[in-house]
């Protein structure tokens, strides 16, 4: 797959379909481009004459890992946003979902210019979503980096996909001083603090504002998901100019279904995705 060096770090992305309008599409967690749903989602999308960007995020996949700025959600954002730049894909309408939606979101926001529309499902959020996330990204990395080293941190299980995919990686783990490295653990680790009037982290109330020039899809969370609550998605609808929220296609316990399978490996988180399309199609035309 083709790569890019973006403010000296390597993203490797894929655009699918030759001609036509952009989108991009973020996945979530810290799954690569290549998660079963993704490019079949952009695949979908293509058809209706789209140019379709998929990425591998820095820390996930074939990227090079990168541990800077004040969250790991704003530093993707602005990465995406520097990506679409380069590609010569601005504006392109910016979509994602679960952690993709997060940075989908601060794309959008820290970067108008290169924004035509925005779509996001599976919005993490909720006091119990966010301190999980916190921990989930950061917490064990904090622990291995103060109590063994960097060796210990390369080694992590997290991390085996970015090592073995790029081997460079290793090497830039163990350019890290472990206390810098921990540090900035903790500062991406505050960035999930929920705090008063802040539903999703790294946006205030008052920013949203800003999407009001375009035009925002929003699918309704299930009202049984505890990582992506119902109520999160209702709040950026009502805090949204103009925003559509509508119901997703498929059953209210989604998420549980496809994080149930995938720990049974009867199936992936992801791989229902292309079934966002039509609506996808039907909002944004291309």
């Amino acid at each position: 797959m083709p790569s890019i060096e973006i403010d000296g770090v390597s993203v490797a992305y894929d655009v699918i379909g030759e001609r036509g309008p952009a989108m991009t599409i973020t996945p979530g967690g810290r799954f690569s481009k290549d998660e079963p749903g993704v490019r079949e989602l952009a695949r979908e999308l293509s058809r209706a004459g789209r140019r379709v960007l998929v990425w591998d995020r820095p820390n996930c996949g074939e990227s090079d890992v990168c541990f800077r700025g004040e969250s790991e959600s704003a530093m993707h954002a602005d990465t995406l946003a520097a990506l679409v730049r380069a590609l010569d894909l601005a504006p392109a309408v910016i979509t994602g979902g679960s952690g993709g939606s997060r940075v989908s979101l601060l794309t959008a926001l820290r970067h108008p210019d290169v924004a035509s529309g925005l779509a996001m499902w599976w919005i993490s959020g909720g006091v119990y979503g966010l301190m999980l996330l916190a921990n989930h990204y950061c917490g064990t990395n904090y622990l291995t980096a103060r109590r063994f080293g960097m060796e210990a941190v390369a080694a992590l299980p997290e991390w085996a996909e970015v090592v073995e995919r790029n081997p460079g990686n290793r090497g830039r783990f163990l350019a890290f001083d472990p206390g810098e490295f921990a540090a900035v653990m903790e500062r991406w680790m505050a960035a999930f603090i929920p705090y008063e009037g802040v539903v999703v982290p790294g946006a205030t109330r008052e920013d949203y504002a800003r999407l009001a020039g375009i035009p925002v899809l929003i699918f309704r969370s299930g009202a049984s998901d505890p990582h992506h609550p119902r109520v999160t998605s209702e709040q950026l609808h009502a805090l949204i100019p103009g925003s559509a929220l509508v119901e997703p296609p498929w059953p209210d316990d989604e998420w549980n279904q496809r994080g149930a399978a995938a720990a049974a490996g009867r199936g992936r988180l992801f791989e229902r995705w292309p079934l966002l399309a039509p609506q996808i199609d039907e909002f944004f035309p291309a």
